[in-house]
């Protein structure tokens, strides 16, 4: 095992997307020149099977792509990291390993959580089967594990503010918020709530100069102080449960999906403190709102698939829909936004490509084979872009 490191020089000015989501954690990248369209056979610099499956999206530092997988049936959980130049797969180490195959949901994986990279490390998070942080040569600097029964698998990936890799644990059976020591792994702060199982991302924010972890659970979500797990602020929105897409934030408000059984969509003034639930939600939307992939706030406007494939976008100052279109296929990655346009992928491993604005706009579909429920990443120009058996690089040629 070992690890091509590029010299520095080499990706100087370039945009890494370290965790899940991007930079910000929003889906937005900076990059320029990214495709519009592509092919098996057209716009894919280079494709590399990947061992094993897991739905974690493409974490990129530097010269390197990070990954997560489950072989052997499940029993070996593993970090990969891809060469971003030539595709080939440098670091494969085995970080867990299981008794026994363990059932997940049908739709999901053993390795769902997304990696985050900071400097040469990479913190990992397998749910209740384990997280870990692991030098890029590929030593495991620390492992531990978080108690708690996801029932239908892992999902929710770790978030790192300043020293602290911050982790929701929402559980069948006990939900919490922990913030563990990123030197060390050693738990800092845990914080209970009542609830039910959730598999949803933090969001760090700040407003009016106060850092906010956004971390929605089942039935309410919760802005915590995140040096100190405190409460700072919450919102009720009652039988919602099973939430999965991260939370956004823009145009001085936070956008939080409801979860299952029937999804609304709030927008939540950030500036309160206690409960909030009458005093601070803006508006709310009922249609259409997706269950899995995260929406996306571009501008002033709110876009979003639905899981069944309908995409809409609505005013995100006033909640009024703009417009909404029937895709096709079914969606569970979330879309991101780069060099003036948003990305929708389907589980059919199709790329709907529109513009953004208050009509309308489709630039471009794009079809791969095999099936996609990963996130895709933007960055040095291309679209990573992960398969059930596949990572490609795709890129203007």
């Amino acid at each position: 095992m070992f690890l091509l490191l590029a010299a520095p020089s080499l990706f100087a000015g370039l945009e890494d997307w370290p965790q899940f989501r991007g930079p910000g954690g929003q889906g937005h990248s900076r990059e320029t020149g990214l495709p519009v369209e592509w092919s098996e056979t057209g716009n894919v610099r280079w494709k590399v099977a990947l061992p094993g499956l897991g739905w974690s999206s493409p974490s990129i530092r530097g010269g390197t792509i990070w990954l997560t997988t489950a072989t052997e049936e499940g029993r070996s959980l593993r970090l990969l990291g891809v060469d971003r130049t030539s595709g080939v797969i440098r670091t494969n180490v085995e970080v867990f390993r299981l008794e026994g195959p363990i059932p997940v949901q049908e739709k999901n994986s053993r390795a769902s959580p997304t990696p985050v990279v900071e400097g040469d490390r990479v913190y990992v998070h397998f749910g209740s089967y384990g997280t870990a942080c692991v030098r890029a040569s590929g030593e495991i600097l620390w492992r531990t594990r978080l108690e708690y029964y996801h029932r239908h698998g892992p999902g929710g990936s770790p978030a790192l503010y300043k020293d602290l890799l911050i982790v929701s644990c929402d559980g069948y059976d006990i939900q919490y918020v922990v913030a563990l020591d990123k030197r060390t792994g050693g738990v800092r702060w845990k914080k209970a709530r009542a609830g039910y199982q959730a598999y949803t991302t933090p969001l760090l924010i700040t407003v009016n100069g106060q850092d906010q972890m956004i971390s929605p659970g089942a039935w309410r979500a919760v802005a915590y102080d995140p040096s100190t797990g405190a409460e700072i602020w919450s919102v009720r929105y009652g039988k919602g449960y099973s939430n999965v897409p991260r939370a956004v934030f823009g145009q001085g408000l936070v956008y939080i999906c409801t979860g299952f059984d029937q999804a609304d969509l709030i927008a939540v003034r950030p500036s309160g403190s206690g409960d909030v639930t009458d005093t601070h939600i803006v508006w709310r939307a009922k249609r259409g709102i997706p269950l899995t992939p995260s929406p996306i706030l571009v501008g002033d406007g709110v876009y979003m698939v639905s899981d069944n494939g309908v995409a809409s976008s609505l005013d995100a100052k006033t909640g009024q829909e703009l417009w909404r279109r029937r895709l096709g296929g079914n969606y569970s990655a979330s879309p991101i936004y780069g060099d003036g346009r948003i990305y929708f992928l389907s589980e059919e491993c199709e790329t709907t490509i529109v513009a953004p604005g208050k009509e309308y706009k489709p630039l471009s579909v794009s079809r791969l084979d095999g099936r996609c429920l990963a996130s895709p990443a933007a960055s040095v120009g291309a679209i990573f872009l992960r398969s059930d058996t596949h990572l490609y690089r795709l890129e203007n040629r």
